[in-house]
């Protein structure tokens, strides 16, 4: 199942009043399990540049399953993932992009967040996944 558009921007809201409590101004992108944009909010200040990067973390989350910080740590140089940010047109792999999960247990889709410290970034993200599922899949044999 896809996350509904109704889910999309609850999921925005509980993002942007984190934003709000943290006082930074955040790009909030939330996408399908395709990987299709369904839901964009660019508060007001936010940096244009975070545009793109928002999108692009919500997109590495649901390529790949699992939290882009996580992706983060496997592609550093030696990693296993090494080069992966090169990939798929072009992947983020610090954090600020997580897995939306629904009570089934399946990726929905995700959410993507930029606009301040990565710390932020990711607390706001897993705020607006948490309004509306979970943000770990079940474990899979093939997942690292």
């Amino acid at each position: 199942m896809h996350v509904t558009i109704d889910q999309a921007e609850k999921a925005i809201e509980a993002a942007r009043q984190k934003a709000v409590e943290l006082g930074t101004q955040m790009c909030i992108a939330v996408v399908d399990s395709g990987g299709n944009l369904k839901a964009f909010y660019r508060m007001d200040g936010a940096w244009v540049g975070s545009i793109d990067i928002a999108q692009k973390k919500a997109k590495t989350a649901v390529f790949f399953g699992m939290k882009t910080g996580a992706i983060g740590s496997l592609s550093q140089p030696g990693g296993p993932l090494y080069g992966i940010e090169h990939s798929n047109d072009g992947l983020i792999t610090f954090p600020g992009g997580i897995p939306i999960v629904d009570t089934d247990g399946e990726m929905s889709g995700a959410i993507g967040v930029s606009g301040s410290s990565v710390e932020n970034d990711d607390a706001v993200a897993l705020a607006g996944a948490k309004a509306i599922g979970d943000t770990e899949l079940p474990e899979h044999p093939w997942r690292t």
